[in-house]
């Protein structure tokens, strides 16, 4: 039995940071991966789909570039196998730079193979028992496999399998209109598919206000994005093209033929293989480790971090279950992940970024607030980049003057949006934020006057 201070399992956002931490305060740690280093967010999230998304981007502004007086002489084109040639490169470099960290730290024992729990303290790698008085799960999600009718007769994509493409689908349908869905929908368009989305609910981005349902649904469309909503009794079955997705119950309803269907319709935590009864750790029905406001299992001598706690399922959120915990075993303070304010994005182009409350949530928690709203043809900074799409809205509660939280759908509003997050969290009265001074021409700088013409939610 090898024993250990800590043992780290998952090298997603919180697992690298929490072993660099505890062996840095002179413990012993072991760090297991199943894997690729990195988690998620490195090999098959943020970071692919950005670089992606950065090249779909580059496509686009070739399509525009008359608009902006530069003249090309030849038609823009696509080479896939080089778009993936610069994504898989970019994944490498930062997956091995997470490998190379972790086998270089001081204290730290890097274990490759997939860990289960043989006890309340223990757990076994590909039969090597060991034994902590600490043990950390940082094991991250999957994409979730819908039961449709038809699906064992076709092949599918998901979110992962879909990155190892080196050729442009002829026509993509993809099952799902939320984030994931709808990033790859625009991404695949501008590289050059004919792209569907058929979604299940009545808009897109359910979560999300319905203007910005409404909005980011019409950006799509201008593109040539073919958008199903309302679709049920979904099936797919092999046709001449690749495949064919019936998307209503009445045969008399025409189904979605494509030569590619991608799946993104949500993920589900790496939970199930772990033996976790075996530590007496308990899981939610869906299958999320429940854990306490310090992110402590049931089992007091295991913490869970990331997606697999469901309290996030976003990179920063990942980083910051990190600094909770570390924080509240290394330096005595009792952070909790309930103090938490929600804030995203959603990288579509324009991307829209979100913080604080929504206008669904102010109204189920009978908030009396106000809003303020602006288009972006109204923001210099998005008139002079040729990128008038969205607009600015910020949502303040009656009688303390707060921001409550702002949906912010336009071009650099992914980093706008940050402007807002103090301001949340220290529930600043606008009037005060309104007085500082911001850059001229940026989209944060239309924030404050956005708030000048507040109307009753």
């Amino acid at each position: 039995m090898k024993r250990f201070d800590a043992i780290v399992i998952g090298t997603g956002q919180a697992g690298p940071a929490l072993a660099a931490r505890l062996s840095g305060a002179g413990m012993k740690v072991a760090v297991i991966e199943r894997h690729r280093f990195g988690g998620t967010c490195v090999n098959d999230g943020c970071t692919p789909t950005k670089a992606m998304v950065a090249s779909a981007y580059a496509a686009r502004l070739a399509v525009r570039s008359s608009d902006y007086g530069v003249v090309l002489e030849e038609t823009p084109r696509v080479d896939m196998k080089r778009v993936k040639a610069r994504k898989d490169a970019i994944v490498a470099n930062s997956s091995g730079g997470v490998e190379k960290w972790m086998r270089g730290l001081k204290g730290a024992t890097v274990i490759q193979g997939h860990a289960r729990f043989k006890g309340p303290r223990t757990v076994e790698v590909d039969g090597e028992p060991l034994e902590a008085e600490k043990i950390f799960l940082d094991v991250g999600g999957r994409p979730l496999v819908p039961k449709l009718a038809g699906l064992e007769q076709v092949p599918y994509l998901t979110n992962q399998s879909i990155m190892d493409l080196d050729a442009v689908p002829g026509h993509l349908v993809i099952v799902g209109g939320s984030y994931i869905g709808l990033e790859f929908a625009q991404m695949f368009r501008r590289f050059g598919s004919q792209v569907t989305v058929v979604e299940m609910a009545p808009r897109l981005i359910a979560r999300e206000d319905e203007d910005v349902s409404q909005a980011v649904k019409e950006m799509l469309q201008a593109e040539g994005i073919d958008v199903r909503l309302g679709a049920q009794c979904l099936s797919l079955q092999k046709a001449a093209s690749g495949i064919s997705l019936g998307v209503e119950c009445k045969q008399e309803e025409p189904p979605v033929a494509g030569t590619h269907v991608l799946l993104a319709v949500g993920r589900v935590p790496n939970t199930d293989d772990l033996g976790l009864e075996a530590a007496g750790i308990a899981t939610d029905k869906r299958g999320y480790i429940e854990v306490d406001e310090g992110l402590r299992t049931t089992n007091p001598n295991v913490w869970a971090l990331g997606d697999c706690n469901g309290k996030g399922a976003f990179t920063h959120t990942a980083y910051n279950d990190y600094e909770i915990v570390a924080d509240n075993l290394l330096s005595g303070t009792a952070r909790k992940w309930t103090d938490r304010i929600p804030v995203y994005a959603l990288y579509t182009d324009p991307p829209l970024g979100r913080i604080g409350l929504s206008e669904k949530e102010i109204k189920e928690k009978r908030i009396k607030a106000r809003v303020g709203k602006r288009p972006m043809s109204r923001v210099a900074r998005a008139v002079e980049k040729g990128e008038t799409q969205g607009f600015l809205k910020i949502h303040v509660e009656e009688g303390s003057e707060r921001i409550l939280g702002a949906a912010l759908l336009g071009t650099g509003c992914d980093e706008a949006v940050h402007s807002l997050v103090d301001a949340v969290y220290a529930r600043t009265p606008i009037g005060e934020f309104q007085r500082r001074v911001r850059i001229h021409p940026t989209v944060s700088e239309l924030l404050p006057t956005t708030l000048e013409s507040l109307k009753p939610l």
